[in-house]
């Protein structure tokens, strides 16, 4: 029985493997693709390990384009993710605590109506919210990519929030009332410093989202110096010309770089925070 048992454990986890290198083999390969001479990317693509290594591509790749550096696009992608995250973390917590422990007339109704939105596609509203900022005066700057965050608008956060205080007990609530807190000072004392799990799960999230969004820069920004990395990238690619794939490979290894870190330091609250959140259903 141990000796099947074993055998068992064996097979499962050489499946895992199999499957987390099949997983993983795109990012290997661009990973690898940056460190070989452009011209040679494409000739040996059933080669994932290079014959000549060269540094050329990242030297390239950084110099970015018409005197704007990479650097730049880094530093407007950490503006944008970064600002976006905080309005959306601070907003939706506030939003989540008040689903979570406040009774009021048409609660269940703005609930089920955040629900839904999460089941609406982005891209219903990009036309409208289009033509809405516009009028505003909001295009071709960073103030459509970040003011909206600001207001609550993605429902996954809430629901995360909303569920994850909601297996806070009421208890300390109740205890906190007798010492006098109001409202704010329970959810600033009390249920912020409880909620760390969750707020990680969501700031990681959020970050990477906002990140890795291509879409709605490619429709708001257009000046190239204020391109996020996410809209930078295709610069490298120009069928009309000639296509440096190179250092855009090279330039794609380096903007996996702040998330890959923002990850791997905050993994632990994050799985943490998804458990005990109630997503599990």
């Amino acid at each position: 029985m141990k000796k099947r048992n074993k055998t068992g454990f064996v097979i499962k986890n050489i499946f895992i493997f199999a499957f987390a290198i099949v997983m993983i083999y795109p990012l290997l390969w661009m990973l690898f693709s940056s460190f070989k001479p452009t011209n040679t990317i494409f000739a040996t693509a059933g080669q994932l390990i290079p014959t000549t290594w060269t540094t050329e591509n990242y030297i390239n790749g950084w110099k970015g384009f018409g005197g704007v550096g990479f650097g730049t696009f880094i530093t407007n992608s950490l503006i944008i993710a970064l600002s976006a995250t905080l309005g959306t973390i601070v907003s939706s917590a506030l939003v989540g605590y008040g689903f979570a422990r406040f009774e009021f007339k048409g609660k269940r109704i703005l609930f089920t109506a955040m629900l839904l939105s999460m089941m609406l596609p982005a891209q219903v509203l990009m036309i409208p919210q289009y033509l809405w900022y516009k009028q505003l005066g909001w295009v071709n700057s960073y103030i459509p990519l970040i003011v909206p965050y600001c207001f609550a608008i993605q429902g996954f956060f809430v629901y995360l929030f909303s569920n994850f205080i909601g297996g806070i007990p009421k208890d300390l609530d109740e205890a906190a009332k007798i010492d006098g807190c109001s409202y704010w000072q329970i959810f600033v004392r009390i249920i912020l410093p409880l909620m760390v799990p969750a707020l990680v799960t969501g700031t990681i999230f959020s970050f990477m989202w906002r990140w890795d969004d291509f879409l709605s820069a490619l429709m708001y920004v257009n000046k190239s110096a204020m391109y996020p990395v996410s809209l930078a990238l295709k610069l490298f690619s120009d069928p009309g010309t000639s296509s440096d794939y190179g250092a855009m490979f090279a330039m794609a290894c380096v903007s996996l770089i702040p998330s890959v870190v923002l990850f791997l330091t905050f993994q632990r609250y994050l799985v943490e925070g998804i458990s005990t959140s109630g997503l599990k259903g």
